[in-house]
C-alpha cells in the first residue's frame, strides 16, 4: 500500500516527533539542546511556525508546532534538523544523520486535544532545560515558546495560570490520552471530536483516523 501523504492543516497545532536514529543519542548535554532551541528558534522564524511546546530527549523530540501553511511545517523540519545536526557534528566531531528516518506528525483540534498535548510534552521530562515547561511556570523568561489559547484560559493572571498547569501537570495524562496522541503522531493521524476529524478527512482527501480492521459487516 502507497504512503498516504503528510497529513497538514495550516492554523491548527501539530504534535510532532522525531526519533533518534538507533545508534545514536540526539542530546548529550546541555549545551546540545541549547543548540537546538537556537536552531527551533530561526527555523521557526523563518517559515512564521508558532512554537506552542517542546521535549528535547535523548531517543527523541517532541514538538507542538502551528504552521501557517502546509509547506512551512516541513521547510521548518528540514532547516531545522539541517542546522542542528551540522553543529552537533561540529562539537562531537560526528559524521552523519542523527535521526531514524522522517519526522511524523498528528494535527490537534483545538480545545481538550491541544491542551492534553501541552501536558503530554511538558510533563515528558523532569530536567527544567528538556521541555518548555519552565517557561510556561513562570520559571525561566518568556522567549521561544507561545501560550495558546488553552493555556490562557486556565486563569485571569500569570499566577492563577501558572498555578492552574502546576496542577494539571502534576496530575498527568490518563494513559490512554497519551496513548491516542503519541498513535495519531506516529501514525499521521487527527485527534478530536468526530466533525474535526471529518472535516480534516474531507480537506486533506485523505483518511484522518485509522478505519476499523476487518470486512465491513453486510447489510440485512
Amino acid at each position: 500500500m502507497a504512503r498516504l501523504p503528510r497529513l497538514i492543516v495550516p492554523g491548527q497545532a501539530h504534535y510532532v516527533i522525531q526519533r533518534a536514529h538507533p545508534a545514536a543519542t540526539i542530546f548529550r548535554d546541555a549545551v546540545d539542546r541549547a543548540s537546538y532551541l537556537e536552531a527551533l528558534q530561526q527555523a521557526s522564524a523563518d517559515q512564521r511556525v508558532q512554537v506552542l511546546a517542546y521535549a528535547l530527549l535523548d531517543e527523541e523530540v517532541q514538538l507542538l508546532l502551528c504552521p501557517p501553511t502546509r509547506e512551512a511545517l516541513s521547510r521548518t523540519m528540514q532547516s531545522l534538523g539541517r542546522r542542528y545536526v551540522s553543529a552537533y557534528n561540529r562539537r562531537h566531531g560526528t559524521r552523519g544523520t542523527l535521526w531514524d528516518g522522517r519526522f511524523r506528525c498528528g494535527v490537534l483540534a483545538p480545545g481538550a486535544p491541544l491542551l492534553a498535548a501541552l501536558v503530554l510534552i511538558d510533563g515528558a521530562s523532569a530536567q527544567p532545560e528538556a521541555t518548555s515547561a519552565a517557561q510556561r511556570l513562570g520559571r525561566t523568561r518568556p522567549g521561544l515558546v507561545t501560550d495558546p489559547p488553552e493555556f490562557w484560559r486556565l486563569g485571569n493572571t500569570p499566577f492563577d495560570r501558572e498555578a492552574a498547569y502546576g496542577h494539571v501537570l502534576a496530575q498527568g495524562l490518563p494513559p490512554d490520552d497519551a496513548a491516542r496522541l503519541r498513535h495519531a503522531a506516529l501514525g499521521g493521524w487527527s485527534v478530536g471530536p468526530p466533525e474535526f476529524v471529518a472535516e480534516v478527512a474531507t480537506n486533506a482527501a485523505r483518511p484522518a483516523w485509522p478505519r476499523p480492521r476487518g470486512r465491513p459487516a453486510l447489510s440485512r
